[in-house]
């Protein structure tokens, strides 16, 4: 998967590097000159200014300070960490555990009206059970080399997914049919898993549906997506989470969604393909 961040991403970390060039600019200063006062090579203020790297808080103060700018501080401090947030590797989410990271989600889920979430490796978040959350989430651990929280950071992801039965809140769930047979968790758990599915989907804001593997395609299989009513678009690839925020990025994503809606069956249809995935379990 492609692990590069969107182009609202690069577009905030090249706005911070431009107002960074400005800054030294309107000081007069050399790059040489602002590398030697702040006591660092040269080459880092050719990273800087060319959003190679973002500056760290002590990083801004310092040019500041050397350029004789501290008004400049605060703003840049906060443009700053708007264009971190728009691309985060897992494992700096993760540093500390999972449990963290789905807790701090909980304002977004209860802020957002219509949730359109697509998955192409696993069960949605939004309607796993304890049992398949948590086996999950120590294979992340283990892959990432990050502290394993698996069990408090599954009870953390059903508490925050507790919004699916509370609120004026609306779902549409999809997944590839594939997700029924990928097994996280003894055949039980995956039983238990399988089972909740038909128990969500019988929920009267929920649309859940499956995109069954013989089908033509009009759409081919994305990275997982969750579209947060129109204001964002969280992109998990294998090594971060990409924040999305630009209409026109939005409006793409929402046009993938409508096509692999359209694809996807519900009701009868999807109740049947998860069944004979129950059935196989024995």
């Amino acid at each position: 998967m492609n692990s590069t961040p969107s182009s609202a991403a690069r577009a905030a970390r090249a706005q911070v590097a431009a107002r960074l060039l400005d800054v030294r600019r309107s000081a007069g200063l050399k790059a040489v000159e602002l590398a030697a006062t702040c006591g660092w090579h040269k080459s880092k203020v050719s990273r800087l200014e060319n959003a190679r790297m973002l500056p760290s808080d002590a990083d801004i103060r310092a040019w500041c300070a050397a350029c004789r700018a501290p008004d400049q501080v605060s703003d840049l401090i906060a443009k700053t960490r708007d264009a971190d947030l728009l691309y985060v590797e897992w494992k700096r989410l993760h540093r500390d555990g999972i449990r963290r990271m789905q807790e701090s989600a909980v304002p977004l889920y209860e802020g957002t009206s219509v949730f359109r979430v697509y998955c192409h490796n696993v069960v949605p978040g939004l309607s796993q059970v304890h049992g398949y959350a948590e086996a999950l989430m120590n294979l992340i651990s283990d892959f990432q080399g990050t502290p394993n929280d698996s069990p408090e950071a599954a009870t953390a992801r059903l508490e925050r997914s507790r919004v699916i039965y509370e609120g004026q809140h609306r779902f549409v769930l999809l997944i590839e049919q594939a997700v029924l047979g990928y097994r996280f968790g003894t055949p039980s758990v995956m039983a238990g898993q399988l089972g909740y599915l038909l128990e969500v989907m019988s929920l009267p804001t929920v649309a859940f549906g499956i995109l069954p593997q013989p089908a033509e395609r009009t759409m081919w299989p994305l990275e997982t997506f969750m579209i947060f009513d129109n204001s964002r678009v969280q992109v998990e690839t294998l090594t971060a989470e990409i924040n999305i925020t630009a209409p026109d990025e939005i409006a793409a994503y929402s046009r993938a969604f409508d096509r692999l809606r359209d694809m996807a069956v519900f009701g009868p249809k999807a109740r049947a393909l998860i069944l004979e995935e129950i059935a196989a379990l024995g």
